[in-house]
């Protein structure tokens, strides 16, 4: 009985060996029918040229209905009165408009405020700044040294 079971437990031991083996080649196999059937086949970019052309055309369209856009009058609101001018009559009224007007001075410029005496510098701040509040009303911020100070608002 020593000899059948020593062979009972032989043969269960052999038997997943076996079983892998016989499933690696089946991979194996599958492996080179996949091989044999699309390795051969012509790899064309004819899906990718389609693709450019398609892009090529639609950029070819937006372009052409852009320029139509720009170079042509039309209504973009016509219940408000809003329309749309080509940009060479645009540019034309532009420069009518900007002939007729005046120059205007420029606003003045705000000068920064110097460095305060404990800066460091030593030097003694003015008794009187150009921007300084006047009493009874709030002083404006300090701004950073090298940056224009703040020009305080009119009010109607």
């Amino acid at each position: 009985m020593a000899d059948a079971e020593s062979l009972r437990q032989t043969a269960q031991s052999r038997a997943p060996f076996s079983t892998w083996l016989g499933i690696v080649l089946l991979f194996a196999l599958f492996g080179v029918i996949v091989l044999a059937v699309i390795g051969p086949s012509p790899r064309g970019d004819d899906y990718e040229q389609k693709r450019a052309k398609a892009r090529e055309e639609k950029l070819k369209i937006a372009r052409e209905e852009d320029a139509k856009a720009l170079s042509s009058y039309g209504w973009i609101d016509k219940n408000k009165g809003v329309a749309r001018i080509p940009v060479a009559r645009a540019m034309e009224l532009t420069l009518v408009e900007l002939a007729q007007r005046k120059p205007e001075p420029a606003g003045p410029i705000a000068t920064p405020e110097p460095a305060a005496p404990g800066a460091g510098t030593g030097a003694a701040a003015p008794s009187a700044s150009p921007t300084a509040a006047p009493s009874g009303s709030p002083a404006p911020a300090q701004s950073p040294s090298g940056t224009p100070a703040p020009v305080p608002a009119k009010t109607p």
